[in-house]
Order: structure tokens, then C-alpha cells, then sequence
């Protein structure tokens, strides 16, 4: 989004020129003797030669007053940096587009197909509430710019309490960067346009409020009505190609037949382009060829239904229509595409050379043979007949015996700890200047909604968060910080059968290692509920437990299947499962002495045996001042 001269921003909207939104309701209807999926061959035919000219787009910015207008007219909207660049031509002269030239031979003739009316069909009103005046309604498009990384109750309230109107905000939502939703009434947008700029965000920037005309949002568009259903049909039949299994589309919305009967077909529109969909579903979902072009589309989100809709689809022609960003292909990158025509649309302008173009789209259709008419390298493929299955997962990694009977012996003490219920006894486990974070998966849904809701508001997933300063906050520095901030965490028992350990890095005066493994929560809403869990530490030599956390990284997670079946079944006090080493007559008579007269385990009586070199008398004094003292875990003494 780019800034004009006068402070103000251009937008695309969901309507362009002066569409008009029909009241409309989608009806059914049958394609008789229409092919069975899958008969008649394909042939795809080349593209004959024609000059590609380069297309100058020009923009229109935001009108002189910079007042809403009453006109029943909507607003034309683009990014005002786009006036005076010329599209980038990856190729140069370019075989014509079959789209531009389909079936205008013989429209209506013998190959086209033929439909049964059925007008007594119709569908329920998608929004259940809204009367059918209410596409009369005015609508306008409230834009946010860079409002997703604002907290939605923060910005909503922020714009309640200084509007001079109240305003119920319909549709909020966010796409890429900006924040947007939808107002029904002039006054309503009038007041929200005088508040750009006069509010302002923790880090001192501005919130800019752009306003716009808009056609109604998706959820109060209603479907065609039943004969609008029926003409489209008609005029669909005409542009279908049955020898080649091909749907020309083009220019839909000027068609003298949908003209002729005051049918505004605009596909840029929910209602109009999912009656399209619901139409080659229902008569020709053996479809292989579809031209979109000049269709002004500007997001293809009500596309993406297509990859269901005709499973069979090869070629597709989005060729001059208002897509700006390529990853508006993401939406529909189900299809199996073999042939893709994407040129004189803005997003040409992003590549600086044919072969980033090229990449950029065979990343999303990597069976892709044709762009523009251009034949393309083979693509790369692994001919695998049948589904592998990964390699069993690998068992612990400690590099050495001793550094993994250090490491275990810091893993039992520590979530000895953390699990007993009050965990302030980690203090003495971290540094003074420790840091420690937690990240949970991106949630798709609602976090208040998910099972990982109790550790959503300390989340620190980078991935996701943009805002520095909360990035900053949530990272909690200082081990009383630290502490206290584990202490808030939900009460649990890991189950140490579980652990999976990896050392990752050593040197004299570092241990960076890795935990995975199981837990469930002891109290509250998810009690027993099985999670997964990946904790990095990164720690230094010191005290008496060998080991000081500097960096504490805790990663939660939904647990699998699988996880939750084995979770528990083994109440093994250690993640090792290998063999004790191999001890002499004499190691092993003092082994079972010691364990009988501590009352330790033989895995903890052993320890405490080599780390005083097998020195009865010193392990006996060891042992008894750290009893003392009470540092030895509970753990140690389960047999």
C-alpha cells in the first residue's frame, strides 16, 4: 500500500467501477446430455503467434475533497505506486492466448450443450438475517493499514470511544498487513474517516483510517435469483466447448446475453462466483479448460474451491485481471495445473527476471508445462511407486557416558522439582541473568477456543508475533522473573520414560541439549490431558548439581496419537534405556551396600559411587550432607 500526496491511500475494494450488487439467490439446474465424466480426448492445442504488447496501468488516487460521496456508484481502487510503472514482460513476443480466441465459432451449435430449466429450485439466504433490501444498503470498506499487529478489542474500542457515531464493525478481518471491516450507513463512515491519525499506537505511530464505497461483504450478498441461475446457465452453455472440455469465461460480465437481461455477472464477487462454481460442479465437472480473462479479479479466495469443483482441470487463464501478489496463487494451488496464463496482471511486476517468475509460480504448480504460452523445462519428479515410511526415531544422544549421567541427573533433580507444585525451588537451577521464553503452535481457531489456550498469552512465536515490544516482554529475563513466570504455568507431572535427550554443542564452559517428550496437566479445565513438549537448554558449569540454566526455551504442543497411547505406561524413573556399564565383583558388592545402607536406587547409589571414584567412605559423607541439606530428589530413592 503506498501513501499519495495528501496523506490519504488507495485501496482495492470488492467492487470496481460502478458495479451493482444483484439480490440474488442460487438455484439448480441440469446440462442434459451433457459428456460423462472423463469421455472425449484432450487435445491441447498450441498457441499461434502474436505480438505481446506491454501493458501501463493507470491508477486512480482518492478524489481531490476527499469527502464520501451519497452516489450509488462505488469507489475504483489501486495502489497509487502503480501509476506510472510499466509491468515487467518475462518474455517478450508471446503466442496468443487460446482463451482470447475460444469458441467464437459456432456458439450455440451442435457441440455446445444443452440444458433442462429447473426453476423451482432455490437456496436458503447464506445470512440468515438480513432482509432482502439490505443490498441496498450503502457499504463501505473501513481499512486499516499494518492493523493486524494490533490487538482487534484494543483497535475496535480505540475507534468506539472517539467516534462521533457509533458504528457496528461487520467482518472484521486481516489480510497480510491490514485490518479490515465493513459499516452499512454514511454517518458511520464519515466519522470513522475524521478519526485517521488521531490515534495513537504504544510505539507513537499514527493509526491511519482509510475509507472506501464498497459492495456489501460477503456474509449479506445473497445468491442469484432462480431465473438470473437459469440465464447464466444458458450463457455458460454457449461458451462451453464440448469437444475440447474447455469454459470460456472471458469478459463475463459484458456478455450481450447477461446484458440484454440486466444481469450484472461480476466474478469478483462471492455470490456470482460461486454460482459459477456450483454450475460446472453440477454439468460439467469433467471440465479441463477455463479462461477467467478480464475478469477484474483481484483475489482469488472464492476460487479455491475450484481444485474440488473440477478435479480434472489442466489449463487455467487468469490473464489480465487485478492480481497484485503471487501468493494469491496459494489459494489455489490444489489445482494440478499443466498450462497457467498469469500475464498482463500486476503481479508481473514483482519479478526481476524470467526465471524468478517462472520459479515463483512452478513453486505453487510444480506439473506445470505452459506459463504464458511459453513451454517450460520438464519438471523434476521422484518417480516413488509406492508411499515410504520414515525410519524408526532415534534414541537419546549424549556424546559421552559422562556427560549423559550429568545430564540425566540434572533432568531427574530439575523436573523433580517443577513437578512437585511449587517450583520455586528452581531458583537455585538458573543464573542470576537467565533468560527464558515460550512459544506454542500458530492456532488457527480462536486461542481462547483450543486446548493450548493456557499458555497462549505468554507465547512468544516469532513467526507470528511482529510486534518488537511485546517480543521483548514476553521474552522474561532474570531468574526470579524466570521463576515466577514458570510458577504461573499450569501445574504438571512429565513422564520421564518419555525424554528423548540430544546434546547439541559441548566445550569446557557450555551444554547446549535438547528434552523431548510428554506431560499432563495435575489441576484445572485440562487435567490428564496429554501435551507435548520440546524444552532446549542451554546451561553452564556450577554448584553441586554440575549444571546452571543461562537460556531456557519451552515449546508446548497438542501431543499425537501415538504419544498419547505409550504416555505413562512405564513409570521409569530415567530417560535412559541403556544398560548399566559393566561393574567388577568387587564394584558390585559395594553397589548393593551402599544402595542398602542410602536407601537409594542402584542408578542413583552408583553415581554417587563413581563421582567419589569408589570411595566408600567419601560417597557415605557425600551422601549424608546432601541428604542434609536436602538436595537429593525424591526420584533418587524410587526403586
Amino acid at each position: 500500500m503506498a501513501e499519495d500526496g495528501k496523506g490519504g491511500y488507495s485501496e482495492h475494494d470488492d467492487r470496481v467501477g460502478d458495479d451493482r450488487v444483484g439480490d440474488d439467490r442460487l438455484g439448480g439446474g441440469g446440462f442434459a446430455g451433457r459428456r460423462k465424466k472423463g469421455r472425449g480426448p484432450f487435445r491441447g492445442k498450441m498457441y499461434s503467434e502474436m505480438n505481446h504488447r506491454a501493458w501501463n496501468r493507470g491508477v486512480a488516487g482518492p478524489s481531490p475533497g476527499g469527502q464520501l460521496e451519497e452516489g450509488d456508484g462505488d469507489v475504483p481502487m489501486s495502489d497509487t505506486h502503480d501509476s506510472v510503472r510499466t509491468r515487467y514482460s518475462p518474455y517478450g513476443p508471446r503466442l496468443s492466448r487460446r482463451g482470447d480466441d475460444w469458441h467464437n465459432r459456432g456458439r450455440g451449435g451442435a457441440s455446445n450443450i444443452h440444458f433442462t430449466m429447473k426453476r423451482e429450485l432455490t437456496s436458503p439466504d447464506r445470512s440468515g438475517s438480513v432482509s432482502r433490501n439490505s443490498n441496498r444498503r450503502k457499504w463501505f470498506k473501513i481499512t486499516i493499514p499494518y492493523g493486524k499487529k494490533y490487538d482487534k478489542s484494543w483497535l475496535l474500542s480505540s475507534l468506539q470511544n472517539l467516534s462521533s457515531v457509533p458504528f457496528i464493525p461487520v467482518e472484521f478481518h486481516c489480510d497480510q498487513s491490514r485490518a479490515y471491516f465493513y459499516v452499512d450507513d454514511v454517518a458511520m463512515a464519515n466519522a470513522l474517516k475524521q478519526l485517521s491519525r488521531k490515534i495513537t499506537d504504544r510505539e507513537n505511530y499514527k493509526v491511519v483510517v482509510i475509507v472506501n464505497h464498497s459492495a456489501p461483504p460477503p456474509s449479506v450478498q445473497k445468491d442469484l435469483k432462480p431465473e438470473e441461475i437459469e440465464q447464466l446457465k444458458v450463457t455458460m452453455s454457449k461458451r462451453y466447448d464440448g469437444s475440447q472440455q474447455a469454459l470460456d469465461l472471458k469478459n463475463l460480465r459484458s456478455d450481450p446475453d447477461l446484458m440484454a437481461q440486466n444481469i450484472d455477472a461480476v466474478l469478483n464477487r462471492r455470490n456470482c462466483m460461486l454460482a459459477v462454481l456450483r454450475i460446472i460442479e453440477e454439468n460439467i465437472p469433467e471440465l479441463l479448460s477455463l479462461n477467467l480473462t478480464g475478469n477484474k479479479l483481484y483475489q482469488l479466495d472464492d476460487l479455491g474451491e475450484l481444485a474440488q469443483k473440477a478435479t480434472n482441470l489442466k489449463i487455467l487463464n487468469l490473464s489480465r485481471n487485478e492480481l497484485k501478489s503471487e501468493r494469491e496463487l496459494d489459494k489455489v494451488k490444489g489445482l494440478k495445473l499443466e498450462e497457467l496464463w498469469l500475464d498482463e496482471n500486476p503481479l508481473c511486476n514483482n519479478f526481476r527476471d524470467q526465471s524468478t517468475y517462472v520459479s515463483a509460480i512452478r513453486e505453487r504448480f510444480p506439473k506445470l508445462l505452459r506459463l504464458d504460452g511459453h513451454e517450460l523445462p520438464p519438471p523434476i519428479v521422484f518417480d516413488v511407486e509406492a508411499p515410504t515410511t520414515l525410519p524408526p526415531c532415534k534414541g537419546s544422544y549424549f556424546g559421552s557416558d559422562d556427560l549423559k549421567m550429568l545430564v540425566l541427573r540434572f533432568l531427574q533433580q530439575y523436573y523433580s522439582v517443577y513437578d512437585s507444585g511449587d517450583r520455586q525451588g528452581l531458583l537455585d537451577a538458573y543464573h542470576d541473568g537467565a533468560c527464558c521464553s515460550l512459544s506454542i503452535p500458530f492456532l488457527s481457531q480462536s486461542p481462547s477456543r483450543t486446548i493450548l489456550s493456557e499458555y497462549f498469552k505468554g507465547s512468544r512465536n516469532v513467526k507470528r508475533l511482529k510486534d518488537p515490544g511485546l517480543r521483548f516482554k514476553l521474552l522474561k529475563h532474570k531468574r526470579l522473573n524466570v521463576v515466577a513466570f514458570l510458577n504461573e504455568l499450569p501445574k504438571t507431572q512429565h513422564d520421564i520414560n518419555s525424554f528423548v535427550v540430544d546434546v547439541c554443542a559441548q566445550t569446557n564452559t557450555l551444554l547446549c541439549f535438547a528434552v523431548h517428550g510428554v506431560f499432563k496437566e495435575v489441576d484445572g479445565k485440562s487435567r490428564d490431558l496429554v501435551r507435548g513438549f520440546t524444552r532446549m537448554f542451554i546451561a553452564v558449569p556450577a554448584g553441586i548439581t554440575g549444571l546452571c540454566i543461562v537460556n531456557d526455551q519451552l515449546f508446548v504442543r497438542k501431543a499425537n496419537t501415538e504419544e498419547i497411547r505409550k504416555a505413562f505406561v512405564m513409570p521409569a524413573p530415567t530417560p535412559s534405556s541403556s544398560p548399566v556399564p559393566t561393574l567388577s565383583a568387587e564394584q558390585q558388592e559395594m553397589l548393593q551396600a551402599f544402595a542398602m545402607q542410602s536407601g537409594m536406587n542402584i542408578e542413583w547409589s552408583q553415581k554417587c559411587l563413581q563421582d567419589n571414584n569408589w570411595d566408600y567412605s567419601q560417597a557415605a559423607q557425600v551422601f549424608t550432607q546432601l541428604k542434609t541439606e536436602g538436595k537429593i530428589p525424591e526420584v533418587a530413592f524410587l526403586k
